[in-house]
């Protein structure tokens, strides 16, 4: 019984523990000069597919009630708050998810989007590119939840 009790401990620790190396949650965006606050953005996760919805804008250079005016696709003049950021991202092997695209607010711009946890999951390292990873820039974002 003590043996059936400890695998049962050690296996829910483990499952904790892959839920925070996989990008789904409440993360702060931080932008490309590593300082800025920009938003919270949470990443959903269903039936393996992941996605991202701006919760909250904390910029404040920006405007209230700011929609995606330069966006291209049916999220133009969205308001930024509840715009869907992120889509079609899927676990690529070793830790990294990929295959998806990734909505830059500011200019209206998609992107191929490769996400890596890092820290164990508590930072996540957001890589948006054209073409190639090595064509692109990068952010990390800080995990809330």
């Amino acid at each position: 019984m003590k043996v059936l009790m400890a695998a049962l401990a050690l296996g829910g620790m483990t499952a904790a523990a892959w839920a925070q190396q996989t990008p789904a949650g409440l993360w702060r965006t931080i932008d490309d000069d590593g300082k800025t606050v920009k938003s919270h953005v949470r990443i959903q996760e269903q039936s393996g597919v992941y996605s991202a919805v701006v919760e909250k804008v904390l910029d404040p250079k920006a405007p209230p009630n700011a929609k995606c005016d330069l966006c291209k696709d049916d999220r133009k003049d969205k308001p930024i708050v509840g715009l869907e950021i992120m889509r079609g991202v899927k676990a690529d092997g070793e830790g990294v998810w990929a295959g998806g695209e990734i909505l830059d607010p500011d200019d209206g711009k998609t992107y191929r989007v490769r996400l890596k946890p890092l820290e164990g999951g508590k930072r996540l390292e957001v890589r948006g590119y054209i073409g190639a990873p090595l064509f692109g820039r990068s952010q990390t974002w800080q995990r809330l939840e």
